[in-house]
């Protein structure tokens, strides 16, 4: 007889990933997330972070970690509801919503948290939620996890979007328009001020999950709704504090009566620890950073043109991004993985993206270009491509 405690269900699976090809070791990362990292013992370029504006390893957001840690200690030591809360949190908060130009922002641990904590706390049973067919998955967990009942529409088509709105928003009290602000896998932006306008036509709130533009979208990294101009005309407004702000943490950006609802129902935030002081620290340093000067957004975006440029020249499908997001289309998924390896070999990590993340046959190796790699980096980068797309026969 089996030990029930070998967990052979889980070994099975295991095999199953294994005889796919998509079973994988975690990578380790020795020292800081930078431009060129040792990865595995091996020196690589690092196009792979979400590190947009190289603030993960910034000298500033590390003193005002340590110099958190010394005021604060290591960690909060409770929920926030409790006696979690500290000056240090309200004062992130604050600066957070100057930053964000909003009356308010409420901090979660994470953008995960806060998609999964956010829309079912806003949303209940007679109410619907239309969600972008390539939302995040956080939004997806996250409306699974609300009472209300859900609507699809194909992506970015505003066609769809309104046809369901005109089909049900008399059928329900309240309806949530829900996009990312800027898609992950492609690059490509939401078309915001035509959802903004059909949501004010049909009496619908929107909310967009800014995980890809915060930091680098807007006047100085503020966003997708600053970028577009629409404050006051977005009801919910979520940003990461993991991805160009180099730390770890989510917030959701609105009115004050947001604010206050949420702290009374977002349950990640009443049923966990908040941030620790380190992060809330150095957060706080990166948001001033991008309140001085425009110098790192500045940086980001000429490198990713300048990246995307001489990419586009070698021949390959860089597809439709809009942001510093460089997709290079490859298509077969066996091939995008062999692509991936091959240059991780000589020289550059860049992760490859297959189906289920993608759909099947637009298997893509996805560079994130950040405002710390040097254009000598990038170049050395573009060579590698080269060297691999011929000898793959991907360039003719």
């Amino acid at each position: 007889m089996s030990n029930i405690h070998e967990l052979d269900f889980l070994k099975e699976k295991i095999e199953d990933l294994k005889k796919e090809g998509v079973y994988r070791k975690l990578p380790v990362l020795e020292g800081g997330n930078d431009a060129e990292v040792i990865l595995n013992g091996k020196k690589v370029i690092n196009l792979s972070s979400n590190n947009y504006l190289g603030f993960a390893n910034h000298p500033r957001l590390k003193k005002g970690a340590i110099e958190a840690v010394e005021k604060y200690g290591a960690g909060a030591g409770a929920v926030r509801t409790i006696v979690g809360n500290m000056s240090i949190h309200e004062e992130l908060e604050k600066l957070l919503a100057e930053f964000k130009r909003e009356e308010a922002v409420f901090i979660y641990q994470s953008g995960f948290n806060c998609n999964i904590g956010t829309i079912q706390a806003i949303t209940e049973k007679g109410d619907l939620i239309i969600s972008d067919e390539l939302n995040h998955a956080s939004i997806i967990d996250g409306t699974r996890l609300s009472k209300a009942d859900k609507a699809i529409f194909r992506h970015s088509d505003m066609d769809h979007l309104e046809q369901i709105l005109k089909e049900n928003r008399d059928k329900y009290n309240n309806v949530l328009i829900i996009t990312d602000g800027v898609f992950s896998m492609d690059g490509d932006i939401a078309k915001l001020p035509e959802i903004v306008e059909l949501a004010e036509k049909y009496e619908a709130l929107t909310y967009v999950d800014d995980a890809h533009g915060s930091g680098v979208l807007g006047e100085s990294g503020r966003g997708t709704v600053d970028h577009f101009g629409l404050h006051g005309r977005v009801d919910f407004s979520i940003g990461t504090l993991s991805k160009a702000i180099g730390v770890v943490g989510g917030y959701v950006a609105g009115s004050k009566v947001m604010y206050e609802w949420l702290s009374h129902r977002a349950r990640p935030v009443l049923f966990s620890t908040t941030l620790p002081p380190a992060a809330a620290g150095a957060i706080i340093e990166a948001i001033k950073m991008l309140m001085e000067t425009t110098e790192y957004t500045d940086r980001l975006w000429d490198n990713a043109n300048y990246f995307k440029e001489k990419l586009g020249k070698l021949g390959f499908n860089t597809g439709n991004s809009e942001t510093p997001i460089t997709p290079v289309i490859i298509g077969d998924e066996a091939k995008t993985m062999e692509f991936s390896r091959k240059l991780l070999e000589k020289g550059v990590f860049v992760s490859g993206i297959v189906f289920p993340t993608v759909p099947r046959g637009t298997g893509r190796v996805r560079c994130m270009v950040t405002a710390a790699h040097t254009k000598e980096q990038l170049d050395r980068a573009v060579d590698i491509f080269e060297q691999v797309g011929k000898e793959m026969n991907i360039l003719k």
